[in-house]
């Protein structure tokens, strides 16, 4: 699919969330996490979308196809809900605008005992792009995700380094790596419409400048 892009993070934590919402603001995208693990009073897809001004239902933001009542592991919160996720469960959703799928936790994340997200995703075979994080241990993270990503033959197209900027571990990812920085998230005093609709504001140019081999 055109204009279609899966979003994944170094671990859970990252800001994965936060970034999709600015995505889906600059890209004008549809919006689909197939694996939600608890909090399904306050899902990622409801939080993308009142970040971004829309009301649910909404054409534009896809059900889930997993809700699973735990915060833990798929693997684990779908063993507890007495079901269990296969590969043939990851039919994208159709649309014919641009579309924001976003991952759950890390790459490696089970969700069965011999099925990954990362599985799912070199499955798609869509272009990828990987939210980093700055802690210690985080360029490691960082770099052997891009490794897994490289080695499935998944398509890489960038990475965010979201939160306060830290120019050693990013530049020296940049160099290790060759992989585009598509954007710099800055850190938000308070994460709602209005300061997402102003960081797209500020990196929306940067961005679609980053993703022009991407976008039709």
């Amino acid at each position: 699919m055109e204009n279609t892009f899966v979003l994944t993070g170094i671990g859970t934590e990252v800001g994965k969330t936060v970034c999709s919402a600015v995505l889906v603001k600059v890209l004008a995208a549809d919006y689909w996490k197939p694996v939600q693990s608890g909090d399904l009073h306050a899902t990622d897809t409801m939080k993308v979308a009142r970040w971004n001004g829309i009301e649910l239902p909404s054409e534009r933001f896809h059900p889930e196809r997993w809700r699973l009542r735990t915060p833990m592991s798929p693997h684990a919160a779908a063993d507890i809900d007495g079901v269990r996720i296969e590969a043939a469960d990851f039919g994208l959703p159709k649309t014919t605008n641009p579309l924001l799928i976003e991952g759950a936790g890390g790459l490696f994340v089970p969700l069965n005992e011999q099925l990954t997200l990362l599985d799912v995703f070199a499955q798609w075979q869509l272009p990828t792009i990987l939210v980093s994080y700055n802690y210690l241990g985080s360029i490691n993270h960082t770099l052997l995700s891009i490794a897994q990503l490289r080695q499935r033959n998944i398509p890489i197209a960038g990475i965010i380094f979201n939160g306060p900027a830290t120019p050693t571990t990013e530049s020296v990812i940049e160099q290790m790596t060759g992989v585009p920085v598509l954007f710099r998230m800055p850190v938000l005093a308070e994460v709602n419409a209005q300061t997402i609709t102003s960081t797209a504001t500020q990196i929306q140019t940067e961005l679609r400048s980053n993703l022009t081999a991407y976008l039709s």
